[in-house]
C-alpha cells in the first residue's frame, strides 16, 4: 500500500529542489481536446505507425505505477474553495493566485513541493487549488518554423504565470530509459527527460518520461535560450509528478512557445565558456536557433545525466 511506504508526513515533506538533466524535445499534456488547434496534416507527420497520441502520461516499460490510480489521501476541506491555513494539500502554501501559478521572486520558489486537491478531496470543483487537472485553457497551434522544424505557438494571448500545457508521455523505469539512450545515434533527436527531485531525508526521486512513441502536441515545443515558458513538477493522485509549463512573461498570439533545455530558470548566466564550446567529452554539439541575443549557440548539453545513467555521452 502507498501510505505503508510514503507516509502523508513523507510526500508532504518533499524537498523542492529538483534537476531536469536531459531534454532535446519537450511534449507537452492537453486534457481537453476543445481548447486544442492543430492541423491535421502537421499532426500525421508525427502520429501513425509505431506513433501515437496520448493526452496523459501513460507507464512505460520498467514502470510498475497505475498511474490512473489514486493513491494520495484527499484533503478534509468542507468548503468550496481551499485555503493554506486548514488544507492539508497547501501545507507548503497556496500554489495558485487566480490561476496563476504564486511566484514571489526567486528560483526557490518554484522549487517548493507542489500538490493540487485530487479526487479524493472534499473541496468544490472549482476550487483555486485544481488548475494543472482542468487540461488546457488557451488554443495551441502546430506550425513549420524556417530551421528548427515543427514549433508551438498560441492562437491568444497568455497572462504571465498562467498554465500552458503538460509534458507527458511515456513514464520509464530507468533501465528502459538507459537502453533508450544507449541505442539512440548522434543523428536521433532525443525526447527522454529525466527529472530527480531531492527529498528530505537525502534520497533522489527520479522520473523518465519519453514522448517518442506516444505523445501530444509540446513534443513540438522548441528551445530558446530566453524562454517564454518554465516547468514546474506538480502531483495530484499520486507520486508520479505532471510536468507542468506555466508562461514566465505575459506571451502575445503567434508568438512561439519555448523552454530552456537546460532547466535554467528565467535565463540565467550560462556556465562559463558554454558559448564557445563545440565540442564537449567527444560529442559535437548541436547548434541553436532560436535567435534570442543571449543566445549561446549551441543546445544545452549535460554529461551528468551520462554519468548518471553509466554509458557515454550523448546529445539532448
Amino acid at each position: 500500500m502507498f501510505e505503508e511506504q510514503w507516509p502523508f508526513e513523507r510526500w508532504l515533506s518533499l524537498l523542492g529542489t529538483w534537476d531536469i538533466l536531459n531534454r532535446n524535445k519537450l511534449i507537452g499534456v492537453l486534457h481537453f481536446f476543445p481548447f486544442f488547434t492543430e492541423h491535421r496534416s502537421h499532426w500525421k507527420l508525427w502520429a501513425g505507425g509505431s506513433r501515437s497520441y496520448s493526452p496523459e502520461n501513460v507507464a512505460g516499460p520498467g514502470e510498475d505505477t497505475d498511474l490512473s490510480e489514486i493513491t494520495f489521501p484527499g484533503c478534509s476541506c468542507l468548503t468550496a474553495s481551499c485555503v493554506a491555513t486548514t488544507c492539508s494539500c497547501l501545507r507548503h502554501g497556496e500554489n495558485y493566485d487566480s490561476l496563476c501559478i504564486k511566484y514571489i521572486g526567486s528560483e526557490a520558489d518554484y522549487a517548493k513541493p507542489t500538490f493540487e486537491c485530487n479526487a479524493m478531496c472534499r473541496c468544490g470543483e472549482f476550487c483555486q487549488n485544481r488548475v494543472i487537472q482542468r487540461g488546457l485553457q488557451f488554443r495551441l497551434e502546430v506550425f513549420e518554423t524556417a530551421k528548427k522544424g515543427w514549433g508551438l505557438r498560441p492562437l491568444e494571448s497568455i497572462p504571465k504565470g498562467r498554465f500552458v500545457c503538460e509534458y507527458a508521455g511515456e513514464v520509464l523505469g530507468f533501465s528502459e530509459a538507459c537502453r533508450r539512450i544507449q541505442a539512440q545515434t548522434p543523428q536521433d533527436s532525443n525526447y527522454i527527460i529525466a527529472v530527480r527531485e531531492h527529498l528530505y531525508d537525502g534520497q533522489i526521486m527520479e522520473t523518465f518520461v519519453d514522448p517518442m512513441y506516444i505523445g501530444n502536441v509540446g513534443r513540438f515545443l522548441n528551445h530558446s535560450c530566453e524562454p517564454n515558458l518554465f516547468m514546474v513538477p506538480i502531483r495530484i493522485n499520486s507520486l508520479v509528478p505532471k510536468l507542468a509549463f506555466f508562461a514566465a512573461a505575459d506571451i502575445s498570439a503567434g508568438e512561439e512557445l519555448s523552454y530552456d533545455y537546460s532547466g535554467r530558470f528565467h535565463n540565467l548566466p550560462p556556465v562559463k565558456g558554454e558559448q564557445e564550446m563545440v565540442e564537449e567529452d567527444g560529442v559535437v554539439r548541436k547548434p541553436c536557433y532560436c535567435g534570442a541575443k543571449s543566445c549561446v549557440a549551441f543546445l544545452p548539453y549535460d554529461s551528468s545525466l551520462s554519468n548518471l545513467l553509466s554509458f557515454g555521452p550523448f546529445l539532448f
